[in-house]
């Protein structure tokens, strides 16, 4: 039967310790700093998120009478909702 492992005494983990040429070195990545004012998302996200409503508002109440909004056609709604979803990916953001 083989013999266990011994303890290690507290010299021999003192040396281990000592010797920092065992460790290896950490190497050096760069950070990307954030930023460091977010001030500016939430008029942001609460402007684009209206913008989106109302373009959806406009298209349903005026959208035949207004020559762009009647040649889009469909396209309409999804130009309001990508405005809602950029809201929403804008107030990530926020901290």
């Amino acid at each position: 039967m083989p013999e266990s492992k011994t303890r290690k005494t507290a010299v021999e983990k003192k040396r281990q310790k000592k010797s920092p040429e065992d460790k290896p070195k950490p190497t050096p990545t760069k950070r990307i700093k954030a930023p460091s004012s977010r001030r500016w998302v939430p008029p942001t996200f609460i402007t684009v998120g209206l913008l989106g409503v109302a373009w959806l508002i406009v298209y349903y109440v005026a959208g035949q009478n207004i020559p762009i909004m009647s040649e889009l056609g469909n396209w309409n709604i999804l130009i309001g909702m990508g405005g809602l979803a950029g809201a929403f990916i804008i107030a990530t953001l926020w901290k």
